[in-house]
């Protein structure tokens, strides 16, 4: 049977000899992520992984923060795939309006609020970078 540690470094966490134990982000932030799971509770990822749940909320605060990016929900999603497209002709009078709607673009925890007159392409290049698309 693996040992814990064999886990953890076969996850891509550095343990040393004296039993401390570097984790990269990437790891923090998928352990993160199973706590949002419905029915999970940091208690049990936290025993899982042999943390100190406390150590586990910090992580967790800092992807409430911002400073830890969670991995996209593997879960299927009430959301429409993004469709882009450039018009080639100038608006119309009516469609003058829907330029100052705001675009809300959610991966996460990740919220990004652009305007709407944002061009397609930039849009594109946001949700790529929030790992929404190819």
């Amino acid at each position: 049977m693996e040992t814990t540690n064999e886990f953890l470094t076969r996850l891509g966490v550095e343990v040393s000899r004296t039993g401390s134990r570097r984790w990269p982000d990437r790891v923090k932030a998928r352990i993160v992520a199973e706590t949002l799971v419905p029915g999970a509770t940091v208690n049990d990822v936290a025993r899982k992984y042999n943390l100190r749940p406390n150590h586990l909320s910090g992580w967790r605060r800092l992807a409430k923060d911002g400073e830890l990016v969670l991995p996209a929900p593997e879960a299927d999603t009430d959301f429409a795939p993004l469709v882009m497209f450039d018009v080639e002709s100038s608006p119309s009078a009516e469609d003058t309006g829907s330029a100052s709607r705001a675009i809300e673009i959610v991966a996460g925890s990740v919220s990004v609020r652009l305007d709407g007159a944002t061009p397609a392409a930039r849009i594109g290049d946001i949700v790529r970078a929030l790992g929404g698309g190819a």
